[in-house]
């Protein structure tokens, strides 16, 4: 399960338990088959940082599978995300998100006019995470990776998770954590994670990876 350099975390490896290979019940489906399950990623808009102006824009196979898949085929992000192969590869796993439930949504991080980075905004709570650990309603989940080796190693994975996590909390007002769990040895995402305000909880044995299940709560937990 993925995750670069300065870039932060995951996705999945083929491993039979990817975000959208949990199965829901056929109720479940139904009674939320006109729901928008994350708020509405494609509406959530700019936000300034640190760094520049940032925005979420969803994925589009047409337009953004070639860049995606050198993104994968990078060493760097490969060893993490496991995606590496032919464009067929990073389709299937694109479009397994784009024609689900709604559960994940992948999107590619544009800074400044520049599409830079890969992210996955997906429902923790709904997915195979909630097997290994405990989840709450709306939960959140992040997955990113930095596309260029260029943009790594400069703090930008730590200022956009903390935008992220900012824009999530904002825009989705039923949530009240946003989750990641990072690989633990993947030491430049764990410290990108710390820096934008989430707290390390526990580690997590997930399938292909042992994780680092980080936390980013609305309210601050003073007891941590």
């Amino acid at each position: 399960m993925p995750s670069t350099d300065t870039s932060a975390d995951t996705a999945t490896p083929e491993d039979g338990e990817a975000t959208l290979h949990l199965r829901l019940p056929a109720e479940f489906v139904a009674l939320f088959a006109t729901a928008d399950l994350l708020d509405d990623v494609s509406g959530w808009g700019p936000t300034r940082t640190p760094v520049g102006l940032f925005e979420l824009v969803p994925a589009r196979l047409q337009d953004d599978l070639l860049l995606i898949h050198r993104w994968m085929n990078d060493p760097a992000v490969a060893a993490f995300w496991e995606l590496a192969g032919p464009p067929d590869r990073t389709e299937a796993h694109l479009r397994a998100q784009l024609d689900g439930d709604g559960r994940s949504v992948p999107c590619l991080g544009v800074l400044d006019s520049v599409p830079m980075s890969y992210w996955e905004i997906y429902r923790a709570d709904l997915d195979p995470l909630a097997r290994h650990c405990p989840t709450r309603p709306h939960d959140t989940g992040i997955h990113l990776l930095i596309g260029e080796a260029a943009d790594r190693g400069r703090g930008l994975g730590s200022a956009l998770l903390k935008a992220v996590a900012d824009l999530v909390l904002d825009r989705r007002p039923a949530c009240a954590r946003v989750v990641a769990e990072p690989d633990l040895r993947n030491t430049a995402s764990l410290t990108a994670f710390l820096r934008a305000g989430f707290r390390f909880t526990s580690e997590v044995d997930l399938p292909g990876k042992r994780a680092a299940l980080m936390l980013r709560d609305r309210v601050p937990n003073r007891l941590k």
